[in-house]
């Protein structure tokens, strides 16, 4: 199981393993937590969507794979030479132990995994199980090392910050070294607040400032794909965001589309109750706002794929 920091390059070694057992005309499957995930690997899917796992693990200890033996994903577990988990960490263990059951069924084997290799990789230091309204304890009853597998795990560690290491950039390593001490529990808290204060970087007064010193002279340099993908704001609350987004999006010399959505009730009883306004003013963190502004070579991101895996990292 390689663990590693952000950095390490852990999904080059992933591909590099699919592509050697591919080569030998092996199956080998590559499966991801997350969607994001399973597209920088080839032939990628969701733990979920490949394995037909529950979509609540957490509601029960018994739960289930569901596919049979006749299938053609029940096929492939059977013969498959390496099966790839990345973001492992993140998944519940009632996942790995229902993967357990489906592939020692399939391959009528009691050994653990029914005798299959697989690959489990992801970092301890980064997200763990989401739990609904639970606490850090509900949090590790639900984590991959609190699962019966884990005790037949073989880890292996990789250590040095490629991103760094390659491109010779010091500020990048530091800034490694330093996620690496907080997620060690290194990094001292304050005694009054229980916070990580980091000092790093520049105080600024307003938001006004802060994009002048993220983004300087913007109405120059947008066009400069380099020069953007260089400089990015985080937020914790994505109406931030959102805000800093049209602020910038306005200082952008060029034409400016708006698109809307269309929104409508299908029952007509209900017209009176949720009025087209009404629904126009919704805004969640997984739906697009009613009013979508654009304008040419401003950048976007793509956070639904609906024409998977054509639209994905890289397109």
């Amino acid at each position: 199981m390689p663990v590693e920091e952000a950095g390490g390059r852990k999904t080059f070694l992933l591909s590099l393993l699919l592509a050697f057992v591919r080569k030998e005309k092996d199956i080998a499957g590559a499966v991801a937590f997350s969607g994001i995930a399973a597209t920088l690997l080839a032939g990628g899917r969701t733990a979920h969507s490949a394995f037909k796992l529950p979509l609540d693990l957490s509601r029960s200890d018994s739960a289930t794979c569901n596919i049979s033996k006749g299938t053609g994903q029940g096929h492939v577990l059977k013969t498959g030479k390496l099966i790839v988990w990345d973001e492992a960490t993140m998944s519940h263990r009632n996942a790995f132990h229902a993967f357990d059951k489906i592939l020692q069924d399939l391959r009528g084997s009691s050994a653990i995994m029914g005798g299959a290799t697989v690959v489990l990789a992801g970092d301890f230091r980064q997200t763990l199980p989401i739990v609904t309204h639970g606490t850090p304890a509900d949090q590790m009853n639900d984590c991959l090392k609190n699962s019966y597998p884990w005790h037949h795990v073989e880890k292996f560690s990789l250590t040095t910050n490629m991103r760094s290491h390659i491109h010779d950039d010091l500020s990048a390593g530091q800034f490694a070294n330093k996620l690496l001490q907080i997620g060690d529990g290194k990094v001292p808290e304050d005694p009054t607040t229980g916070l990580i204060i980091i000092a790093c970087g520049q105080i600024v007064n307003s938001p006004d400032e802060l994009l002048s010193k993220v983004y300087p002279n913007i109405q120059q340099n947008f066009k400069d794909k380099d020069w953007l993908a260089h400089r990015a704001i985080l937020a914790s609350r994505d109406d931030v965001i959102q805000k800093l987004n049209v602020t910038i999006q306005k200082q952008l010399p060029l034409e400016e589309y708006t698109y809307k959505s269309i929104d409508y009730i299908h029952n007509d009883d209900e017209v009176v109750q949720y009025p087209i306004e009404f629904l126009n003013s919704i805004q969640t963190p997984d739906l697009q706002a009613h009013n979508l502004i654009l304008k040419v070579c401003a950048l976007i991101i793509l956070i639904r794929n609906i024409d998977a895996p054509r639209l994905c990292n890289g397109a």
